[in-house]
């Protein structure tokens, strides 16, 4: 059972096919189905099994992928270890849609520029969709915010560093009068992107908590999308405050802040034991251009005071 072998297997997985697999990998599709075949005779065992025009994992097959995961991400974590320490190969960097357009632009350029031996590849995605891609080995790294439960989210699996910190606002229509608490609120239906984003677990925690819920949650893909929403009067919204600079609409609505509860830091996560020089130039490059600093008596004292009771104040 050698490393190709394994590539193959996981690329027909991934593709859902071996005419797809076999174009990721640049191979002949019966170069592919051979090698699959002499993989099964290898493991005395079927790892697929044809529903219709489909490819459909066995229980042992189902049993293989994980293994080979690992394996696979071992040997590209040799490589690493065994080249020069000169950042190269492939990162594969998974971001929240609000860090790769306001955090990322001027760093992925000086990183290119930097480390030009290194093809970066970058996805996007909630933090609980991060996170699973991340546990699975199909990126290396994202950049993730903290989750409500972090424990439970990240467990030992993961090592991680936080990078920024973001303010969360809460958005609403130009006329909209200030937000205190959840009651305030004169819309009912929430904006939002799908479950797994940890923004919308924060805000939905907040209205559980002063005995709410909205009445509907609107799920978009894109903060472009939820502002212009906001804008037109078709809910509210909660957004990191950096994306705000970017949006042409903000023009059109009111920005409340959300005290303490806004706070919230993006961390850089990774499965523990797997690094590579590469992730590393690229944490050192996001800590030079992290906005952490610690918070100071006064400026605590003043969230305190801001977010007593849940309440919220205006920005």
């Amino acid at each position: 059972m050698d490393l190709a072998a394994l590539t193959i297997f996981r690329a027909v997985v991934r593709e859902n096919g071996v005419t797809r697999a076999a174009a990721k990998l640049h191979r002949v599709q019966s170069n592919v189905t051979t090698r699959i075949k002499q993989l099964e005779e290898q493991l005395g065992t079927d790892l697929f099994i044809r529903d219709g025009r489909r490819l459909v994992l066995t229980p042992a097959g189902e049993t293989l992928l994980p293994y080979a995961e690992r394996l696979l991400a071992l040997a590209d974590e040799a490589r690493h270890a065994v080249r020069e320490n000169r950042p190269s190969g492939r990162l594969r960097l998974g971001t929240m849609e609000s860090v790769a357009a306001t955090r990322m632009p001027a760093l992925l350029a000086r990183y290119h520029q930097t480390w030009p031996d290194v093809s970066l590849e970058l996805e996007t995605g909630t933090t609980g969709k991060l996170i699973e891609r991340v546990r699975e080995f199909e990126v290396d790294a994202a950049l993730v915010a903290t989750p409500l439960d972090i424990a439970a989210s990240l467990g030992e699996q993961f090592d991680t560093v936080p990078v920024f910190r973001e303010e969360l606002v809460m958005l609403t229509p130009r006329n909209h009068p200030p937000i205190r608490q959840a009651r305030d609120i004169a819309l009912s239906t929430l904006i939002a992107f799908e479950r797994g984003c940890a923004y919308r677990t924060y805000v939905e925690k907040w209205y559980h908590e002063h005995g709410m819920q909205p009445s509907r949650v609107l799920e978009l893909g894109s903060y472009h999308a939820i502002v212009a929403c906001v804008a037109a009067g078709a809910g509210v919204a909660v957004a990191p405050r950096s994306v705000l600079e970017l949006r042409p609409e903000a023009d059109n609505i009111t920005v409340h802040s959300l005290g303490e509860l806004g706070s919230i830091e993006t961390l850089l996560v990774w499965r523990r034991g797997h690094f590579s020089s590469a992730l590393n130039a690229l944490r050192e490059m996001l800590l030079e251009q992290s906005n952490l600093a610690p918070v100071g008596a006064a400026a605590q004292a003043d969230l305190a005071a801001r977010s007593e009771d849940g309440a919220l104040e205006p920005a």
